[in-house]
């Protein structure tokens, strides 16, 4: 098994911080009931009001896979489509034992 573990950046289009956080908000708690789920974090930037970050921990590629097909996560992804300015994703794995 290995654990995999992301952080997606997203910045919100000018006035449309509040609707993205909305839409982020809904995402964390049907995600961390997510079979593969080990942590779901979300933070916004202190100098950038607008920009948020997930950070979450999952078993393996196979969690992650269930989690991009759910249905929350669908609905997120057309939710956002309008509101959101950028979003990279960073795939990474742990260098420490």
């Amino acid at each position: 098994m290995t654990v995999i573990t992301i952080c997606a950046i997203l910045k919100a289009k000018s006035g449309k911080e509040e609707q993205l956080l909305g839409e982020l908000l809904k995402l964390i708690e049907p995600s961390r009931a997510e079979k593969g789920c080990i942590q779901y974090k979300l933070h916004q930037s202190i100098e950038e009001k607008g920009t948020f970050v997930f950070y979450e921990i999952w078993a393996d590629e196979y969690a992650i896979n269930e989690h991009v097909n759910t249905e929350h996560y669908i609905t997120y992804r057309k939710n956002i489509e309008t509101i959101i300015d950028t979003m990279n994703v960073y795939r990474l794995h742990n260098l420490e034992s």
